[in-house]
């Protein structure tokens, strides 16, 4: 069966529909399929490979790739182990592209034309709290934040028709710098304990970027069944004006106000309320419970560490 194209039309201030058309007249016999509310993609991930799917295109941004990728998963493994999933970049952030080595549009056409190999690519499961105060759960595959980093998320939609991508989140983290108390996080990784310290962000990664092209785990691999946690503690507003730079290089390691882990389970806790972003999206808040799933989905991307 020809490959599924799931578009949602709002990515990228409403010009992904338009534009898909154009590129989808080049790729040959491709079936596309629009979301119409949240979480729809997933539902029409599970509708096309019902009908036979092989192969679903992820077309909108890091949020349409996160539905996708949880119609692609299901009880911590594949739904269908012969799906593989490839993505078209639109819509704000376009994180988890960058990881996939997808520089843009372009070098994603080329892929799927080229028919680039699928290559076991891992995911991650959380379990949060809530909005609502609920506990849910949901796969993501690039970053989890949390700390000033659910505040940036849920500010920084605000400022996305007005800056674009990059520079609203840049826009929404200073905002949040200015009101944001650290907090101390009780984090266990792997059943270790990590150090008692007021954080201002920490990342778990599968993916190296988020918020725009931020460069907060530098060192996380697609395909190294492992999670990369980056903790940020609290800076100084000039502090954070003199090395802002360091978050968009690989050096962010070299700070001395950040510190680093690796492991495959993570346990988070607050006494106070500390938000939490998904891929992009805020979804609730601490306390979380976040697994790596090695090797869960087969992706379109470039070889090698990205």
């Amino acid at each position: 069966m020809r490959p599924v194209a799931i578009v949602n039309p709002r990515a990228a201030g409403g010009k992904t529909a338009r534009a898909w058309k154009e590129i989808a007249a080049t790729l040959g016999p491709v079936e596309t399929r629009y979301t119409e509310a949240p979480n729809h993609a997933a539902t029409l991930v599970r509708e096309a490979i019902g009908g036979g799917a092989r192969r679903i295109i992820a077309v909108g941004g890091d949020g349409t790739v996160n539905e996708i990728a949880n119609g692609l998963i299901e009880d911590g493994r594949p739904f269908d182990p012969r799906v593989s999933l490839a993505v078209m970049p639109f819509g704000t952030g376009g994180d988890y592209r960058k990881s996939l080595g997808i520089r843009d549009v372009e070098s994603a056409v080329r892929l799927i034309r080229e028919d680039a190999p699928a290559l076991p690519t891992d995911a991650g499961r959380i379990v949060y709290r809530s909005h609502e105060g609920t506990t849910e759960s949901r796969y993501f595959v690039n970053v989890v934040s949390f700390g000033m980093g659910g505040e940036v998320a849920a500010g920084a939609r605000n400022w996305f028709s007005r800056f674009g991508g990059k520079a609203g989140f840049f826009y929404s983290t200073l905002r949040a710098f200015f009101s944001y108390q650290a907090q101390t996080v009780e984090l266990t990784v792997d059943g270790e304990r990590a150090p008692l310290r007021p954080a201002m962000n920490i990342a778990v990664g599968i993916g190296r970027y988020h918020g725009g092209g931020m460069h907060v785990c530098p060192r996380a691999r697609l395909d190294d069944g492992l999670l990369e946690i980056t903790k940020i503690r609290q800076l100084p507003f000039w502090e954070l004006l003199r090395d802002i730079h360091v978050l968009y290089s690989d050096n962010i390691y070299a700070h001395k106000k950040v510190r680093h882990f690796r492991g495959k389970s993570i346990r988070a806790s607050a006494s106070g309320r500390v938000a939490i972003e998904v891929d992009g999206e805020p979804l609730g808040c601490l306390p979380v419970e976040i697994d790596v799933l090695p090797g869960v989905l087969s992706v379109v991307r470039l070889a090698g560490p990205r």
